[in-house]
């Protein structure tokens, strides 16, 4: 097999999500969101969908009322890669993903996750309006958003962006919009360095694999400087939030 067969398939290879979460942590989360049998499950910038597909497993699909749910994400790669999951786990027939914009649906679920895709919607404050739209009365919303631990230097803030808050602004945020907060926890550092140890992975070892390839000065290039901005800019200075949200 050529490096060009590899290269694309290696950006999240190592990555068992793409956020910064451990299972134990996924399984508390998954504890609060509380997923019922029957219920329906919608996750909004899915990606590949490991967090959803373990949703529905935990709400139950071989009781007599099987758990459903749907993943929507822009990215045909990713989607792919969650059908190939929902298949090895024999879950294929209660979880579709669709290509679609997140911020476009528009059909309600019981429970409802959204991790690392407010931008989808134009922010976490635009988000967290969107989102009351598709969350059934009585349902609940998990919501992952960044949020400054400490005060960002002027380079990483622009990286970032103007949206991002502290995390007594982003529960406020939520608090103003109606939402009611049934659990609170922060990605610790061993899950961003996880996180962002197995971002780098994949292409690392691709870079390992193919030095000689045309591309790997570029490819090199990009993660050297991803590690420098992680390592020197925003370790433990941004955070990540999990919101367990009802209205």
């Amino acid at each position: 097999m050529q490096s060009d067969d590899h290269l694309a398939a290696s950006r999240y290879a190592r990555m068992r999500w793409n956020t910064p979460l451990s299972p134990e942590h996924a399984a508390l989360l998954l504890q609060r969101l509380d997923v019922r049998p029957g219920a329906r499950v919608l996750d909004l910038g899915c990606g590949w969908g490991e967090l959803l597909l373990r949703a529905v497993a935990a709400g139950g699909v071989s009781g007599p009322v099987a758990t459903r749910g749907v993943g929507v994400d822009t990215d045909d790669d990713a989607l792919a890669r969650g059908r190939r999951l929902a298949a090895d786990r024999s879950l294929n027939r209660h979880v579709a993903f669709v290509t679609g914009e997140a911020s476009a649906w528009q059909e309600p679920a019981d429970r409802v996750l959204c991790i690392g895709s407010a931008h989808a919607f134009g922010g976490t404050a635009a988000a967290l309006d969107a989102l009351a739209a598709v969350v059934r009365p009585g349902g609940r919303l998990l919501f992952g958003d960044a949020y400054w631990e400490q005060s960002p230097t002027a380079e990483i803030a622009e990286v970032f962006g103007p949206d991002v808050a502290t995390l007594p602004g982003l529960v406020e945020a939520a608090r103003e919009r109606g939402w009611r907060l049934l659990h609170l926890s922060t990605a610790d550092q061993r899950e961003w360095d996880d996180f962002e140890s197995s971002w780098l992975a994949g292409r690392q070892e691709w870079l390992l694999a193919y030095p000689e390839d045309p591309r790997a000065a570029d490819v090199r290039a990009e993660l050297d400087d991803r590690l420098r901005e992680y390592v020197d800019g925003y370790r433990g200075v941004l955070g990540l939030a999990y919101l367990v949200l009802s209205r």
